[in-house]
């Protein structure tokens, strides 16, 4: 055997061994499930896990905005003749602090405890005014909530308290700075309830008490036992269910915080979290692919449906509270809330368009005041996120309150809140380093079927050459040794004279006779 033939039969050898490997790792996705098993093991929150220094203290930062509705006709309005007209005052920036404290491990490791204090620092430098100089007039919410309480009781105590409240200078709208309304001041009108109910506090602000403390005591799966329920909220408040709202599927706690999901995400599934400040449960759905910093996304955001009335989503009955007492499209009550509030997407954004043209000076998009959030599909780490909600407060006529009589039912804006975080440039290249290699490991049969495919190649190409050299080895031929005599006149006169005959070998289609 040549070493020609020898090359030919290792080639094909080789290639057959490679080609049929190759098939079966893809058929089998051993490779696939070997990195998939590898990526649920390790992005847990164990105690040996890598991911969990991360969650503890979060490196990308995070940064809270605020934007306020200045009433610019309090009066017109009130009185009738206008309707409200207000202009957007903002953004006012703080970097939000959120490392989870107090982390304990529970059940062998397949649950952990933990609570997320918030801090906040004011960013001068991405703000467009100064909160403790710049004033709004807004909605006197404290007073809401009296009215709010006191809609029950007699028509003749709710005049006495109204008359009370007028000679104090008590209005439906408050002129206070920024800084008052987000972190506090002291309410004349709730100074007053807490000499009579101590337990009022005296003190009110939208974010007040909410600088350095947290929502609560957190329990979470760990994902130990199921990567499907990695970072979903066991327990809140040593609780598993709600009991405020008026249904028990509304008052399930469901999903996770918002900060991490199961690796490996679909685009057809819901992902479900769970807002402490709302009190509830919300859902996300698919809308595109997406790619930050170099890192292929999902994005999530919340459909249509999430704040839909029961006739057009039928699971959300549980949230009018009391049962039967339902807002419209796009709106939904806070929980435990004693003033009538209600949340909203910003400018009423997928809201009805009643709520939309109540008010003058909104103008809701897509691009400004949509909730999303991209997730890597592969890890389930939010890489960018973006929550927009609404604060809103319902104005309406109360019988005994003259300051109301010419008011319609009407959901009034205070304040909305754009809170958003993108992955640093560190954790980036970590991410995009070990998508690559995830890659390169899964597609590895891949190159396995490739390589087998250029030796099959090399091997058509090697045997067609030898093919052709065997057949031009073939088409050699001896030639014949003459019939004619050395003494015929024709040898004479054609050839040189020679001793003797010869044999002669040539190709047959260049010999002469």
């Amino acid at each position: 055997m040549t070493r020609r033939s020898c090359a030919i039969y290792a080639t094909g050898i080789a290639c057959a061994h490679l080609l049929i490997l190759g098939i079966a790792l893809l058929v089998a996705q051993v490779f696939q499930t070997m990195i998939q098993e590898r990526i649920k093991k390790e992005i847990t929150l164990g105690e040996n896990s890598r991911v969990l220094e991360g969650w503890i203290n979060p490196p990308p930062p995070v940064y809270m905005q605020y934007f306020f509705f200045n009433v610019t006709n309090p009066d017109e309005f009130l009185a009738g003749k206008e309707k409200a007209r207000v202009t957007q005052m903002g953004p006012y920036t703080y970097r939000e602090y959120r490392p989870r404290e107090n982390v304990t491990f529970l059940e062998n490791g397949t649950k952990i405890f933990a609570t997320n204090p918030k801090s906040f620092v004011f960013l001068r430098n991405m703000s467009s005014g100064d909160p403790e100089v710049d004033r709004v007039t807004t909605v006197n919410i404290p007073l809401i909530a009296v009215m709010n309480e006191l809609n029950s009781y007699s028509f003749f105590l709710r005049t006495a308290v109204s008359m009370w409240m007028g000679s104090m200078g008590i209005g439906v709208f408050m002129n206070r700075t920024v800084h008052e309304i987000l972190w506090g001041f002291k309410d004349p009108l709730m100074t007053k309830l807490h000499s009579l109910r101590p337990e009022v506090d005296e003190y009110f602000g939208l974010m007040y008490n909410k600088n350095g403390t947290h929502e609560g005591e957190f329990v979470f799966h760990t994902g130990e036992r199921n990567y499907m329920d990695y970072g979903k909220i066991d327990t809140w408040n040593n609780i598993s269910q709600m009991t405020w709202w008026s249904s028990n599927q509304s008052n399930m706690i469901n999903g996770t915080d918002g900060s991490v999901f199961h690796t490996f995400l679909s685009r057809k599934e819901l992902l479900y979290i769970f807002a402490a400040d709302l009190c509830r449960s919300i859902h996300l759905a698919y809308v595109s692919d997406t790619e930050v910093k170099g890192i292929p996304a999902f994005r999530f955001a919340p459909p249509s449906d999430v704040l839909a009335p029961p006739d057009e989503n039928p699971a959300n009955a549980g949230f009018c509270v009391p049962a039967g007492d339902c807002l419209g499209k796009g709106s939904a009550f806070v929980g435990k809330a004693r003033a009538p509030i209600v949340v909203s997407f910003p400018h009423f954004y997928q809201a009805d368009e009643r709520y939309i043209n109540a008010i003058e000076g909104m103008s809701p998009n897509e691009e400004e005041h949509e909730t999303y959030l991209d997730l890597n599909p592969t890890t389930g780490v939010p890489i960018r996120a973006c929550k927009r909600a609404q604060l809103n407060v319902i104005l309406k006529r109360v019988s005994g309150f003259p300051k109301t009589k010419f008011l319609n039912e009407t959901i009034f804006p205070i304040m909305y809140v754009n809170e958003t975080a993108t992955i640093d440039d560190d954790s980036a290249a970590q991410m995009r380093t070990l998508l690559m290699i995830v890659t390169i490991v899964s597609n590895f049969p891949v190159f396995i079927v490739g390589l087998g495919a250029i030796l099959l190649l090399v091997l058509i190409f090697l045997v067609c050459r030898n093919r052709q050299r065997k057949t031009a080895k073939d088409e050699t031929a001896y030639t014949q040794v003459s019939n004619q005599t050395e003494d015929s006149p024709e040898n004479r006169s054609n050839q040189p004279a020679k001793n003797g005959s010869y044999i002669a070998m040539s190709p047959v289609e260049a010999q002469k006779c």
